[in-house]
């Protein structure tokens, strides 16, 4: 038996571990979000309870994942994170960098640990080891807390009797922080607490918080439920009360025990005073937190009698799932990519069919009825074309997360102070893109942070703010989507750069000196550039920015640099929004035919061979007053195979199909402008892989397969070799 995504047949076991990935990178992901949340509370001392909460809720879940999937070393980790974050949750282990650096590295080893389930890394079993053991420590630094402040104020004992332990703690930790307590009593009407309590939670939080709430059991009716809510506030009962303005409020300060008075420590948990029907029927209420209420004992039930519950108006209830989403492999996204594409071939075969039967006489009726059968199924296809590329869309944010972990560990280990500033997460481009998309930015981060921002007091000493900043935006631009890395740290020093270059054996100083600004900044994407003479942690060895290049342009895309020495640099990265279905223009060149993304193409115009001249070692000619330099494909990819042919074609019509990439522009020379077609791109194999200026291969409707331009690729090779040719004609002349 087969599944519908072309796969041999799995078991249900087999079914419900694939889903295990999925889940747990989306728990990880959102332990990443909310780690970065608390890290920023710490600085700037502020306090969510509620982020702490939420992150020991996500561990401890995927612990129950990990546990049930047999990924022994994740739910070992988790178990031992969970008893840390425990701790920190309930005020018994300090808040500090120290401990939150902790779980950062947990969370980068999930991501380790995925990776080994899943077969692709080994287990990272010493990096766990030590991280456990470090945890451990932590744990054995939880000390009991001193003296119970509680004590001194005047509260209810069965109240006290019945919070849980994190209630307690929040409410020592108020007390603790110089915090006034409230009784406040609030009637609802059972129609409409779910939305009414929200409210109320709502208005309050930027006043208070809500320690706990229970029913008091006084209702006059059964259609509405009082409850007695007990707040911690800075602020006076007049402002409270306005800040709330809720009906039926009655709110009083909780007093304080005289000092004469004796402190009984915390009573151990008892029942409520209120007595509770042995078969009060449970009411679903929102705003009840079954997390932290961990027993009915703390849902206090109002004294009523249980037939004066009226009973729900819809007694249907549904089983239906709220979500209305699926998690889809993005295998399984590629295999109807595949066949979209067949299909595509062959409604080109069609169309040829349907020209040969309009030839023939007698025919007409027949290819008119062809005709519309083939005008529904082009506009069937377009359709489920544009819905297979829309689901494979999704917001780069997903790779900006993964920035902000980066940014804080780095600039850790540096003794440098920096903000990373996003903008355009909301972006969307092909998942497969933002997967690729990872490395090449860290790269891009880790050499900002290493080289480019200055310490403090660097930063102070020139006048700029003690803080760094790398910002981060994106956009798209037509079928493009572009990224800006940019940050305000010393720029890029050309001498420096040009003096490596001369140092590594790069260049020669006379060739230097006839680079333009921006081929001595390109200079730093050679492999094995670096201004460092030592190599550290992070740089020097010359890989980084090699890597960035060599990504970027696996991807059809291209990165550019600008700089300003004592201001900052900026990185452009310009990528096509999906490596899927594209549509292109088939192109002839010696008798061959080639597709040139149209996402790439600006116009195609008529070739005029007067108009060539050559300048700075390569052809160009003038368009619309600027220079764009050009590139004859058929003496590119070596078509000509001797001087008559040569002659001969230079004698015939050719077109210039003008191609940018960023702010790269080039006019490649063709022989004939062939149509415009949607295709998909089929890799070349690995025997053709590092085959450079094509990303992949198309088959055409005839049977014939047609090679994809890479015209990031292209323009690189031909701007490059050009530069090398300026610098050979200038060592020879020397």
């Amino acid at each position: 038996m087969t599944d519908q995504g072309g796969g041999s047949g799995r078991g249900p076991i087999d079914r419900a571990r694939e889903d295990f990935f999925p889940e747990a990178q989306e728990l990880v992901d959102g332990l990443g979000r909310d780690l970065l949340a608390i890290d920023e509370n710490l600085k700037t001392g502020r306090n969510d309870p509620e982020l702490i909460n939420d992150v020991f809720r996500a561990v401890h879940t995927l612990k129950g994942l990990s546990g049930l999937f047999g990924a022994a070393l994740m739910s070992g980790l988790s178990h031992e994170l969970e008893d840390v974050l425990d701790e920190l949750r309930l005020g018994r282990i300090e808040l500090s960098s120290e401990v939150l650096d902790l779980v950062f590295r947990a969370v980068d080893l999930y991501s380790k640990l995925l990776a080994s389930e899943r077969g692709d890394l080994p287990e990272p079993t010493v990096e766990v080891r030590a991280l456990l053991n470090a945890l451990g420590h932590i744990t054995q630094r939880g000390s009991a807390a001193g003296a119970n402040p509680v004590v001194q104020y005047e509260l209810d004992p069965g109240l006290l009797g019945v919070l849980t332990e994190y209630e307690e703690h929040r409410l020592r930790t108020n007390i603790q922080s110089g915090f006034r307590l409230y009784k406040m009593r609030v009637r609802f009407s059972l129609a409409t607490i779910d939305t009414a309590l929200d409210e109320l939670k709502s208005k309050t939080r930027s006043h208070g918080e809500i320690i706990t709430y229970l029913p008091t059991g006084d209702a006059s009716d059964g259609d509405t439920l009082e409850l007695e809510i007990l707040i911690a506030s800075r602020e006076s009962i007049a402002l409270l009360k306005a800040a709330i303005e809720a009906h039926d409020l009655q709110i009083e300060e909780v007093p304080r025990r005289s000092s004469r008075a004796s402190s009984p420590a915390m009573p151990a948990p008892m029942p409520p005073t209120r007595a509770m029907p042995s078969e009060f029927p449970s009411i679903p209420v929102a705003g009840f937190d079954v997390e932290a209420h961990t027993s009915m004992a703390h849902v206090r039930a109002p004294s009523i009698a249980p037939q004066s519950i009226a009973p729900p108006a819809d007694r249907d209830v549904s089983l239906r799932s709220v979500s209305q989403t699926v998690r889809v492999d993005i295998r399984k996204l590629d295999h109807l990519m595949n066949i979209v594409g067949e299909l595509a071939i062959v409604r080109t075969a069609m169309f040829e069919i349907i020209e040969k039967v309009r030839a023939r006489p007698g025919m007409r009726d027949l290819s008119a009825e062809l005709q519309r059968l083939h005008r529904t199924f082009e506009r069937h296809l377009g359709q489920m074309q544009s819905g297979i590329l829309e689901v494979r869309m999704v917001p780069l944010g997903q790779a900006f997360d993964k920035l902000a972990r980066i940014v804080r560990q780095i600039s850790r280990e540096h003794d440098k102070q920096v903000n990373l500033v996003i903008t355009g997460a909301e972006t969307e481009i092909d998942k497969l893109i933002v997967e690729e998309l990872s490395d090449p930015l860290m790269h891009m981060i880790r050499n900002s942070i290493d080289h480019a921002i200055e310490t403090r007091e660097e930063r102070v000493q020139v006048g700029k703010p003690p803080v760094g900043t790398i910002a981060v935006n994106a956009f798209q631009k037509g079928n493009q989507v572009v990224i800006e890395v940019e940050d305000d740290g010393r720029g890029m020093d050309l001498e420096r750069i040009a003096t490596a270059a001369i140092r590594l054996g790069m260049l020669t100083a006379e060739e230097v000196k006839e680079l333009p600004q921006r081929e001595i900044l390109s200079l730093v994407f050679r492999p094995g550039f670096t201004t460092r003479d030592v190599a550290t942690g992070t740089s020097g060895r010359g890989v980084g920015m090699d890597v960035v290049k060599t990504n970027i342009a696996k991807l059809g895309g291209i990165v550019d640099i600008s700089s300003e020495v004592g201001i900052g640099t900026k990185m452009t990265i310009t990528l096509p929004i999906t490596l899927a279905i594209i549509s292109v223009l088939m192109v002839e060149v010696g008798g061959r035919t080639y597709a040139v993304p149209l996402t790439s193409i600006e116009e195609a115009i008529a070739f005029d061979e007067g108009l060539v001249r050559s300048f700075e070692g390569r052809e160009v000619m003038t368009q619309r007053g600027a220079t764009l330099p050009v590139c004859r494909l058929r003496k590119h990819f070596g078509h000509d195979t001797d001087a008559l042919s040569s002659r001969r074609m230079a004698r015939r019509s050719g077109f210039v199909v003008i191609a940018s990439v960023g702010e790269r522009r080039i006019g490649f020379v063709v022989d004939r402008l062939v149509g415009q077609q949607d295709i998909v791109i089929k890799a070349l194999g690995k025997s053709l892989s590092k085959v450079r200026g094509f990303a992949g291969a198309t088959e055409l409707g005839d049977q014939r397969v047609a090679l994809v331009l890479d015209v990031a690729a292209l323009i690189e090779e031909v701007l490059s070799t050009s530069l090398e040719m300026r610098t050979l004609t200038l060592g020879s002349a020397s």
